[in-house]
């Protein structure tokens, strides 16, 4: 059976105004360690991003941090792991999307949503059948879908756009679902 490789982590550069959220991106870095899997992230080490590469890290989990070199003055970047510098944001979001067989999406702001935005579009647009699992911390992710929704409903995007958003309050069982969906999709 074929082996996630790399899973993209998208989430803030802040580590936003609940404990909960901290709590959960280090659980993620832990679990895609245990997974022998490599964690692909914005390479800052600042906010969530930061926790759970860290927290891959320390259990001796691959991480890859992807960062434009105007960042790292203002997010640094983690030591022991290895560093992607790139110029531009644009390069730092289509490498994280081309280094990641399968996306976790965490809280964050507009850059995650960014990040979300294209990674729905590219999977719409056949560009890519990556499984996406969103985070849904203490309903974070809620309004987006009900956003999405919103634009099915009025006949701007297809049902299955909404039908291929996966939301899982649980780290681990995010991760699960990746792996899993993941496996199908390369055996397949």
């Amino acid at each position: 059976m074929a082996k996630v490789r790399s899973i993209g982590v998208f989430c803030g550069s802040r580590l936003g105004e609940r404990a909960s959220y901290e709590i959960a991106a280090e659980a993620v870095g832990q679990a895609i360690a245990r997974a022998g899997a490599r964690l692909v992230y914005g390479g800052g080490d600042v906010g969530l991003m930061g926790v759970s590469a860290s927290s891959a890290a320390a259990l001796g989990g691959d991480v890859l941090g992807i960062i434009p070199g105007f960042l790292i003055a203002r997010e640094g970047h983690l030591d022991g792991v290895e560093v992607r510098i790139v110029e531009t944001m644009s390069e730092r979001k289509s490498q994280l999307i081309a280094e990641s067989d399968a996306y976790l999406i965490m809280p964050g702001g507009t850059g995650t949503l960014e990040e979300v935005f294209d990674v729905v579009s590219r999977q719409q647009l056949g560009l890519h059948d990556k499984p996406i699992a969103f985070l849904d911390i203490d309903g974070f992710w809620q309004p987006l879908i009900e956003l999405i929704n919103h634009t099915v409903t009025e006949g701007f995007s297809p049902q299955s756009i909404a039908d291929h958003m996966v939301l899982e309050a649980d780290p681990a069982k995010a991760i699960d679902f990746l792996l899993n969906n993941m496996k199908e999709a390369q055996d397949a």
